[in-house]
């Protein structure tokens, strides 16, 4: 593998078109145009196709640049290393989390990481789980929090940390938990409800809870963002779901009131790490703590 080929090739997938990318790399078209031919006679595939006036990768062609991502990630990486910059501040701890976990509940799973004895400095990003994965895949990020586990239908080597599970409560401001909470859960059924997005794990457990009940309650909003659905809920648009074990900071934080609990559904929490024995002391400490006292009950 001619690695000045593969930069070459990597540069164009970033930019999109040769043309931009020789403007990055200061060399001509015909050059990256070469460069780019000779790559692909190695490989023994195409790596774009020509759509319109521009280039668009094939699958050969996603597939390598997964790979060229992470190799110049981890060149990258090494640079830093050999220029010594872990060696001085703190060290960097990038979590990713998925936008639909609880923010108190996220805080809760990280803060041990904070109390570790060495600098630590923190990096949180949210979204959806799919690109958190991703970017754990090329060293981007060091853990992912999520509520649904990483199975073999994902293409990225990386393994979960069950940190533990937690029931169901469900909220809502005061005028709406005074004229719900009797007959919990059937009160529900045509009541204005609040959920997150399908592609989150504890919005299919919420929907085959109540579908066992015989519950049809009339969904009046749908969120990617749990703090969003809460700020919802306080406003008094709906009735939301939220993990047991943070309704007293839920309670007192948002002014809702707790309807009722669903021992029936537990939400799982993991840790995803590209680590099948977790290593990173930040990643260990917060496993062990999750363990030992938030989610020990």
């Amino acid at each position: 593998m001619n690695y000045k080929h593969l930069h070459y090739f990597w540069m164009v997938a970033h930019e999109g078109s040769i043309v931009k990318a020789s403007e990055k790399l200061h060399v001509t078209p015909q050059t990256i145009s070469g460069q780019l031919s000779l790559l692909e006679e190695r490989l023994g595939n195409a790596l774009f196709d020509k759509v319109g006036r521009g280039l668009q990768l094939t699958e050969t062609g996603r597939l390598v640049l997964r790979y060229a991502d992470e190799i110049f990630e981890l060149g990258r990486e090494l640079n830093d290393v050999l220029r010594g910059a872990p060696s001085v501040g703190p060290s960097e701890f990038i979590v990713g989390a998925a936008s639909a976990l609880p923010k108190t509940i996220i805080y809760k799973i990280i803060e041990p990481a904070l109390k570790l004895t060495h600098d630590i400095s923190l990096t949180s990003r949210e979204g959806a789980v799919d690109a958190m994965l991703a970017d754990l895949a090329i060293h981007k990020v060091d853990m992912v929090l999520s509520d649904t586990p990483i199975t073999n239908a994902v293409s990225v080597k990386a393994y979960n940390h069950l940190l533990g599970d937690s029931s169901l409560c469900c909220y809502a401001a005061p005028r709406l938990a005074k004229a719900y909470k009797q007959h919990f859960p059937q009160s529900l059924n045509n009541a204005p409800l609040l959920l997150p997005t399908s592609q989150y794990g504890i919005r299919q457990l919420i929907d085959g809870w109540l579908q066992q009940e015989g519950i049809h309650p009339i969904v009046t909003g749908q969120f990617d963002d749990s703090a969003l659905m809460k700020s919802f809920g306080q406003a008094g648009m709906g009735v939301f779901f939220m993990s047991s074990t943070i309704q007293e900071e839920i309670c007192d934080n948002y002014n809702v009131r707790v309807i009722g609990e669903i021992d029936e559904i537990k939400q799982k929490y993991y840790a995803i790490s590209a680590e099948r024995k977790v290593k990173h002391p930040a990643v260990a400490a917060i496993c062990d703590s999750a363990r030992s006292s938030l989610f020990s009950s």
